[in-house]
């Protein structure tokens, strides 16, 4: 099956999505900047650029009058939380600059068989930078779930093993953003209605489409709205 997940990547990896310019141009006169951490759901592997959620959470808020500028995404696919510790480093230099600072991290801890005590260490890391960065600390940050593959034709055969362990690690995402004071998005029962509606999963069979993206927008974006102040 690893295999297999290789190949996929590398596949999808050489395909182009295509670009929404009303969303990418850059907006006159920004008010609001936004930091975007993760992998693979946060860069939107397998969907155009202005399709990833970060885009059209950016794009929902413009639409209540904040003058999001274009978000700042530091993702990869396949990144564990070791490898967006490192990102950061390598692309973050100055602290508190940004008004929203967003993080999805952990699913391919999971898939990579990490262990879970070292996921949550590296994952403080990640919080501690993360609050560093947000002009108004835990206030400025928030969290999503990890979404369950399992549901996915990609790994249905292994749904019950795969939820199981999304479960465990979510259980622990979302201690230690407690243990920061900063809010968590539970958005992994959307992911899990994939088997219901086949429309939320994207060409690969396995991330999300633009369909499911904007449902989690949709769920969050009020939420989102009110760490923003006009």
């Amino acid at each position: 099956m690893k295999k297999f997940y290789v190949f996929l990547l590398i596949f999808i990896s050489i395909s182009c999505g295509s670009r929404d310019p009303k969303i990418l141009a850059s907006v006159e006169n920004p008010q609001y900047s936004y930091l975007a951490l993760g992998d693979s759901y946060t860069i939107g592997e397998s969907v155009a650029e202005a399709e990833r959620w970060p885009l059209q959470l950016a794009e929902a808020l413009r639409n209540r009058g904040y003058k999001m500028a274009v978000p700042k995404i530091i993702a990869k696919t396949g990144w564990t939380t070791e490898n967006l510790i490192n990102g950061m480093e390598k692309e973050l230099a100055v602290q508190r600059d940004f008004d929203l600072v967003s993080i999805l991290i952990g699913v391919n801890n999971q898939y990579q068989g990490k262990p879970i005590h070292e996921y949550e260490q590296e994952l403080r890391k990640i919080f501690r930078k993360a609050i560093n960065h947000s002009k108004t600390m835990e206030k400025g940050v928030f969290a999503l779930s990890i979404p369950d593959y399992g549901y996915t034709p990609f790994g249905i055969a292994h749904q019950d093993e795969i939820s199981k362990e999304i479960d465990r690690y979510n259980e622990v995402y979302k201690r230690v953003a407690d243990d920061f004071g900063v809010d968590f998005y539970d958005i992994t029962p959307i992911s899990r209605e994939v088997i219901k509606d086949p429309r939320l999963v994207a060409r690969d069979s396995l991330h999300p489409s633009k369909i499911m993206y904007r449902r989690w927008v949709d769920q969050i974006v009020n939420q989102v709205a009110q760490k923003l102040s006009k």
